[in-house]
This record gives structure tokens, sequence and C-alpha cells, in this order.
């Protein structure tokens, strides 16, 4: 009498326990297939994302009558007919080794100027107490949202008046104006989001603020200035209309994308030759960012949900 009296007693606990139990089970089940199902997503859409660059990669290895007449997915089906041919024409085409040369030389100081005046600027914003400081930071924000078409006319006037149009210091100074806002956004988010108890303590030992600004932020900030870097430089890499304005007269000076740009005449002709130039210019960008995608990801989330 007294184990049916337990038993009826303890029958609704298991019941519950059964029931929580195949409840748990269902949303470890319904997480597992949920985390499959964003895996499965995410693959399908790194494969589309990457199709194009497959495409012209493929493209640039294809004879130029069966570019124009079949599609680049055909080449992958026996018989295969590739040749070197597009970057042979590419490489002793006129003028584009010293075009390479030239989006260097713009590219590398558009990208240090930049990541240097506005970390100094975003350290000052994160942690200098001066008048009007949130007022200066917003009105440097919110020049992100003026296009950079407005600025080009006034620019180009007084980069004509002062002699500099035509050389290489009128981009250096057009990509850092124009890179400036989003670096201090960037790098003051992250800056700010340091140990306070770190740089205080650096304050109390007499670190100065450039000491401190050199020796303790910039090396914990390396994710930031990484990604900083990989934006600003494929930016100034790709560029075609800053460097078209001021440097659109004179050739010597012109960096690859005016040269790829005019490796194809007026009607057309020559087309073949764009798919070739087009993946060597993508070389140096590639190995930038993946020399410094392990710095990419955390400086991201870090200067956007961070500060």
């Amino acid at each position: 009498m007294i184990g049916q009296q337990v038993e009826q007693q303890l029958a609704p606990a298991l019941v519950e326990l059964t029931r929580r139990r195949q409840q748990a089970r269902r949303r470890t089940l319904l997480r597992r297939l949920s985390d499959r199902l964003i895996t499965v997503v995410a693959l399908l859409i790194a494969v589309i994302w990457s199709l194009p660059t497959l495409g012209l990669l493929i493209s640039s290895f294809r004879p130029p009558s069966l570019i124009s007449t079949t599609g680049w997915w055909t080449a992958l089906l026996p018989p295969w007919h590739f040749t070197l041919q597009n970057y042979v024409q590419v490489v002793t085409a006129q003028g584009l080794g010293r075009a390479f040369i030239n989006s260097v030389i713009i590219a590398v100081p558009s990208t240090i100027l930049p990541a240097l005046i506005g970390s100094f600027a975003a350290f000052a914003f994160a942690w200098m107490r001066f008048p009007a400081r949130n007022a200066i930071f917003f009105a440097i924000i919110t020049l992100q949202i003026i296009p950079l078409q407005i600025a080009l006319v006034p620019l180009l006037q007084i980069f004509t008046s002062i002699g500099l149009t035509g050389q290489y210091a009128a981009v250096w100074l057009a990509h850092t104006a124009f890179g400036l806002p989003f670096a201090i956004f960037l790098l003051r988010n992250f800056f700010a989001a340091l140990p306070r108890d770190l740089l205080e303590a650096a304050y109390v030992d007499g670190a100065s603020n450039f000491r401190l600004f050199w020796t303790i932020v910039l090396p914990l900030s390396l994710p930031a200035l990484a990604s900083l870097v990989i934006f600003q430089f494929l930016w100034v890499w790709n560029d075609l209309l800053v460097a078209l304005i001021f440097l659109g007269g004179n050739p010597q000076s012109a960096p690859m994308t005016l040269t790829v740009a005019s490796l194809v005449g007026s009607y057309g002709e020559n087309d073949q030759v764009l798919t070739a130039a087009a993946f060597l210019s993508m070389a140096l960008p590639l190995v930038i960012f993946f020399a410094l995608q392990r710095y990419f990801i955390r400086g991201i989330l870090a200067g956007s949900v961070k500060g």
C-alpha cells in the first residue's frame, strides 16, 4: 500500500521529467539542424560570391575566339583549350609594368597617412579631454555621408592653383582626406574599448600621452589597424575616379586602373586582355588581405560594437 502511494506521488514528477527530457532532445536536434542549415547557406553564399572571380581566372587562360563565343564554364569540360597568350600580351603591353609601380607608389602612402593621422586623432578623441570633443568627433563622422564626387571639383581647383595636379602628392592628399573620417571612427571605438585601468596605471607611472599611445595603445590595437589598412589599401588600389581626376594629365604617373582601361580600344577590340589584366591587378590586394586576415574580423567587431 505504501509503495503504491509513493508511486502515485512520484508519477507526475516522472512524467514531467520525461517531458522535459524530450523537449531538451528536440531543442538539441533543432539547434544542430539550424547550425547545419546555417553552414550550408554560408557555404552556398561563399560559392556564389566566388563565381565571378573563378570565371575571371578561367577566362584569363582562354583564347580570344572562345571567350567571345562561349561561356567560361564550358572550359571546364574536355577538350580543354588554355593558353598563356593573354598574360604575355598584358605583361608586354606598353606601360603596364610602370603602372604597377605607380599603383604601389600611390597606394602605400595613401594607406599609411590615414592610418597614422587617424590613429593620433582617434587616441585624442578616446582618452584626452578638450572642449567640444564630442561635437568635433560627431562633425568628423558626419563627413562620411558626403559623396566623394562633391569634393573633387573644389580640390582640383585648389591643387591646380598650387601646382599639385598631375603629381602623386595630389592623390595622396585626396585619399588621406577621404579616408580620415572612417579611420578616426573605427580606431576611436577600438581605443575607447581598451582597459581603462591599464592606461590609468601608465599615467600614474608618469607616462606621457605620446608614450602611452606609442608603447601601449598601438600594440594593443593591431586588429583595428590591420582592418583599416585592408579597407584603405583596397579602396586606393581599385580607385579609378580620383586617379583620373588628379593624374589624368600625366600618363607617366597613371596607376593600373587607368592603364588597364586603356588596353581596350574605343570599339572594344582586345577585350580578352582585360581578364588577365584584371586578375594581375587583384594579386597584390589578395596578398595583403590574406596576410592580415587573422586580424580582420577581430578589428571589425571590436570597432563596431564596443566603445
